[in-house]
């Protein structure tokens, strides 16, 4: 008994560790990312375009959850609060999370029409068809905000931020079904569109649009590398905790617990590693608008030189 009870201080001890190592890094370069994105997306891109709405959406979601990281260190020392607060907390983290899960799709699939079906994105593809996009994805996930709402029950007074949910919310097969499923289908969809686009690429014979399109390339490529590193730890942990919660599966050595918990510190990176994206998607953007820029001012000296040889030719 005494050496399980050493046991679990030191494997508690060891993930106290980990998100000293993990959540004040994340949210500082996670802010420093997020806040210069913006400022490249608000100030330095003038056209509106499909890919700056859904980096700008992904870049409020990511930001509102790095606002909870620092309740959830401290949610792990005992602290407890009132149930009203917990939920707000909670449910910004959930929503935000899986918000994030669904823009990163929507960015794949946006960009897989864009290359794969160039006509029919004329009629899909819109910068306010982006927005709306957005708006629905925001919509669906704040509709799940329903039922983080009674993750702890029918408990009263304070409770402890993310952690002791109740036995009737392990049972919920709704608690397992619906992260779980729009995890993989996400993945599914991201990994098919990304094969698609390097096949689509691989075999175009435009040597030109191959060098022009292969940041598109990078942006589902980063975009796929991000959601598989930090997300998929988490949701096969998710789910073999959940059997274990309804004992459906042993787990004699109690490390799916701290497994979950590392593995959920560890999914909050991908508020750094979206900046990879971002980037990408922003090079395109700057690259674009410049050459429209150049074409422009091209264009103008054209007009005027044409009319400059229209008005000698009057004069002579």
């Amino acid at each position: 008994m005494k050496n399980t009870a050493m046991n679990d201080t030191g494997i508690k001890q060891s993930v106290k560790y980990f998100q000293y190592a993990v959540y004040p890094p994340t949210l500082a370069l996670g802010l420093i990312f997020n806040i210069l994105a913006l400022w490249i997306a608000c100030c330095k891109i003038r056209k509106w375009t499909e890919s700056r709405i859904y980096i700008l959406t992904l870049i409020t979601l990511d930001t509102l959850l790095l606002f909870t990281l620092p309740f959830k260190i401290k949610a792990f020392h005992d602290w407890k609060t009132t149930l009203l607060f917990c939920k707000v907390l909670e449910s910004m983290y959930f929503v935000n999370m899986y918000g994030s899960i669904l823009i990163s799709t929507c960015i794949c699939l946006d960009r897989f029409i864009c290359i794969n079906h160039p006509f029919l994105a004329q009629s899909l593809r819109s910068p306010k068809k982006a927005a709306l996009v957005c708006l629905a994805v925001c919509v669906i996930v704040s509709g799940g905000n329903f039922f983080t709402l009674h993750l702890h029950g029918n408990s009263t007074g304070s409770v402890r931020c993310f952690q002791n949910f109740s036995s009737n919310t392990w049972e919920s097969k709704f608690l397992l079904i619906t992260p779980e499923v729009l995890f993989f289908g996400c993945l599914s969809i991201m990994v098919i569109c990304t094969i698609r686009i390097v096949i689509s690429l691989w075999r175009s014979s435009n040597l030109s649009r191959q060098v022009g399109n292969n940041r598109s390339v990078m942006i589902v490529g980063s975009n796929l590398l991000t959601y598989v590193i930090c997300y998929m730890p988490y949701h096969v942990t998710y789910l073999l905790y959940f059997l274990k919660k309804n004992k459906l599966l042993e787990d004699p050595l109690t490390i799916l617990r701290p497994a979950l918990q590392i593995s959920q510190i560890w999914a909050n990176l991908h508020c750094c590693f979206n900046a990879i994206c971002y980037y990408f998607v922003f090079k395109e953007a700057l690259r674009i608008e410049n050459t429209e820029t150049c074409d422009t001012q091209n264009s103008k000296i054209t007009r005027l030189s044409t009319e400059k040889s229209r008005l000698s030719m009057e004069k002579s």
